[in-house]
């Protein structure tokens, strides 16, 4: 199989020497190029056609938000990972807006980023769990809020609430079914009903569905 190709976007020399040095100790991780801006980013992004950019936030002349739409937009079969120190809403729903397939704080343990990496790469999506819960939070507060007759997600039930904040916290099915005192097969028959009234697959799909019916609110700049 051939390693997974990735593209490290990120002003600071230090942050990327570091990254390089870290995953170059896996065989099936390949650093094809290192961009210190956004533009630069965005170019070698649509020269190199890596599998994963590991995209950075704050920067100098052009954001991570706007590399990353602009990538997106250029190569959409490329994914973006958010690797940033801003674990706040604003950055983390923009990220998201603008087709970042995960979310990771660079404080997060070596394996977390491997992981992530993996995931996006494959089509999936990865949340760090701080961030997972601003999305579910922020998604299960308009549903109490926002929520009207014949709006599938209406139809959840409390503990079905429960399960869906678990499970995009990034917890395995063992570990709701210890947080819950349930059995497993319990939770996935509260798994199965969930995405079958949210007419939902995976995570991703969860996440794109939040944004696009107005779940979530997209801050501006």
């Amino acid at each position: 199989m051939s390693p997974v190709r990735i593209l490290l976007v990120d002003d600071h020399a230090v942050v990327r020497a570091g990254l390089r040095m870290l995953l170059s100790a896996d065989p099936d991780l390949e650093i094809v190029g290192e961009a210190e801006t956004g533009a630069q980013g965005v170019r070698m992004a649509r020269d190199l056609a890596p599998d994963v950019v590991l995209m950075d936030i704050s920067m100098p002349d052009m954001n991570g938000i706007e590399a990353t739409k602009r990538i997106k937009a250029s190569c959409p079969s490329v994914a973006v990972l958010a690797l940033t120190m801003h674990e706040d809403d604003q950055y983390f729903f923009e990220m998201l807006a603008a087709g970042a397939s995960g979310y990771v704080p660079k404080r997060a343990a070596p394996n977390d980023l491997s992981a992530a990496i993996y995931a996006v790469k494959d089509g999936g999506v990865f949340l760090f769990p701080s961030v997972a819960r601003l999305l579910v939070s922020d998604y299960l507060q308009r549903v109490e809020v926002e929520g009207s007759a014949g709006r599938p997600f209406d139809n959840l039930t409390d503990r079905e609430r429960e399960v869906l904040t678990h499970i995009a916290q990034g917890e395995s099915n063992q570990e709701i079914a210890d947080a819950l005192c349930i059995s497993v097969k319990t939770v996935n028959r509260h798994r199965e009903n969930i995405m079958g009234k949210l007419n939902l697959h995976s995570r991703v799909e969860l996440v794109h569905y939040a944004i696009e019916k107005g779940l979530i609110e997209v801050g501006g700049e």
